[in-house]
């Protein structure tokens, strides 16, 4: 039998300066060597039921021959204790009894099995999978969640939140999230339970499905934990959580949406030392990063980022202040909300509710006298307009606004009331922007479909104008590594338009998007759909996920 070192050594790749740090502090304190890998973030805790099952040989649960099987009988005072050790029994025939269980070595839970007298199966479970098979117990007790809590209501729901499974879960999921790169978690009911979903590089997908009692403990602690009134649940409310799991600190800006079947949560992470503000990191096409350097040796104008939310637009604002975050320059932002904290920038965030809002804050950061400014967003005239006069008064403006493509910003600010001569006088470029996902380097083959893309998209042509001399299209099989999505991380999709005479002389009239693509195309230059499969035909994404995120 392989010893439980040798396992976390050649099975789970623990490094051997890790495996010895863990061992030194279980010689001090004691505790199990495997969780006090998943504490000092060495081994993903996810990684857990799969190192049980092969160190003592135990199949894993499948839950769903489980979920839905008939309750086994059981005296209370017998279940409280069991799962209270995480272990659930799903099935009691005499004295055979099957558990699903974290630890298979929990003394609570053998001492229980030795007076028994019983004959005990043992499959392995996620923290998850046992809540949501106890949580069937409790179902079978109340059918209705509300009506068990008549009555002293919010300490009731208090005492339930806080309670070590609950707890334990919802630590389990948000630990689980970070490990997989998810950058929101989504729990919300749909058909009878409570699904649990993560948003990994910008696409939703499905992790677990709890028990519909679940749902209120579980929404409770979290309105708990963010500040939230536990009482309320008749109308929207956000908070703001503050923590650090497995040595690493994290914000979580919390959503809570009532629904006709309970209510929508939405955590938002958002990682305070794992964020790079890089250039190569963007991965901007050479001529598009040549354009934006030279926009950035500009000492006054203002620099637009277009696109969707969630197309990462702020980042990108981010990076480009990176670059010129130096001694001699000033620079002040103004965001709703500030999510990530810069080194050197004067970072404000607006309060509507006092009356501080992007057009009252933008006032008074001019009088802070900046050399930068970046806005989070422009929303209305009044905020347009003082942006376009700052960059007329010698500052350097960057900001955000929500159209489809580079040209139809002009459009949107006149909109918004802009004056038109404000418009050419004062901005110097746009940048329209989604993310695709990027192909996992671990997974990486060519794409046997490369003969049909190629001929269905017209890639020779593309190919030819923008100088590729081999169309590379490869695809992700799947892996460990990234989720088995052929996905691991995102990759910026860009359309550069540079705000020249020709632009600036083209009457801003119905007609004006069509001929601003057209003068774009004409300088060489890429649109969305273009830069995409530029991407796709160097081997960085595939055309399929260039035809979801720009097609």
């Amino acid at each position: 039998m392989i010893s439980l070192i040798e396992l976390l050594l050649i099975e789970f790749q623990i490094s051997q300066k890790d495996l010895d740090k863990a061992i030194s502090y279980q010689g001090k304190y004691g505790g199990y060597l495997e969780q006090i890998l998943v504490n000092l973030g060495s081994l993903p805790e996810d990684n857990l039921p799969e190192l049980y099952s092969k160190y003592f040989s135990l199949p894993i649960v499948e839950l769903s021959d489980w979920i839905e099987t008939e309750l086994p009988t059981i005296e209370t005072e017998d279940l409280e204790l069991l799962k209270s050790i995480s272990w659930s029994p799903i099935s009691i025939k005499n004295l055979n009894w099957t558990f699903v269980v974290k630890y298979p070595l929990e003394l609570k839970a053998n001492e229980f099995i030795g007076r028994k007298g019983i004959n005990a199966t043992i499959l392995i479970g996620r923290e998850s999978d046992i809540q949501a098979l106890n949580s069937r117990f409790s179902d079978s007790q109340s059918g209705d969640v509300d009506e068990a809590f008549i009555g002293d209501e919010e300490e009731r729901l208090r005492e339930l939140a806080s309670e070590a499974p609950i707890v334990n879960l919802l630590n389990s999921l948000i630990s689980r999230g970070l490990r997989q790169g998810a950058s929101d978690m989504h729990l919300e009911p749909y058909q009878g339970r409570y699904r649990v979903r993560y948003r990994i590089d910008g696409v939703l997908q499905e992790v677990e499905r709890l028990a519909p009692r679940m749902q209120l403990p579980i929404v409770t602690r979290l309105k708990i934990l963010s500040g939230m009134d536990i009482a309320e649940r008749r109308r929207p409310q956000d908070g703001k959580i503050a923590m650090k799991i497995a040595n690493q600190e994290l914000d979580i800006r919390v959503s809570a949406l009532p629904l006709n079947e309970g209510e929508s949560v939405v955590m938002r992470f958002l990682r305070k030392e794992s964020v790079t503000y890089d250039m190569e990191v963007l991965g901007l096409a050479d001529d598009v990063q040549q354009y934006i350097n030279e926009d950035l040796t500009k000492t006054a104008g203002v620099i637009l980022l277009t696109g969707p939310t969630g197309s990462g637009k702020t980042t990108t604002l981010y990076t480009f202040l990176n670059e010129l975050n130096t001694d001699d320059v000033k620079i002040i932002t103004l965001e709703d909300p500030v999510e990530y904290q810069l080194d050197g920038i004067n970072q404000v965030q607006v309060n509507s509710d006092i009356g501080f809002d992007f057009s009252a804050g933008l006032r008074s950061i001019v009088r802070q006298d900046p050399d930068i400014i970046m806005l989070g967003e422009i929303r209305d005239k009044e905020t347009a307009r003082i942006a376009m006069q700052s960059a007329l008064t010698g500052h350097l403006v960057f900001s955000t606004v929500h159209t489809n493509d580079a040209a139809s910003a002009y459009t949107r600010l006149l909109d918004l009331g802009v004056d038109e001569f404000l418009l050419n006088a004062a901005l110097v470029s746009i940048l329209a922007q989604r993310l695709a996902r990027r192909i996992c380097k671990h997974c990486v083959q060519a794409d046997p479909d490369t003969a049909n893309l190629t001929l269905k998209y017209d890639l020779k042509a593309l190919a030819i104008k923008f100088n590729i001399a081999h169309i590379n299209l490869v695809k992700g099989i799947g892996c460990e590594v990234c989720g088995h999505t052929g996905y691991k991380g995102r990759i910026a999709v860009n359309e550069y338009l540079r705000c020249d005479e020709v632009i600036m002389k083209m009457p801003k009239d119905a007609d004006f998007i069509a001929k601003a693509r057209d003068h774009n195309r004409e300088c060489g230059r890429r649109n969305l759909l273009e830069d995409g499969f530029y991407k796709a035909m160097l081997g960085q994404t595939t055309v399929e996920e260039v035809l979801r995120v720009a097609g």
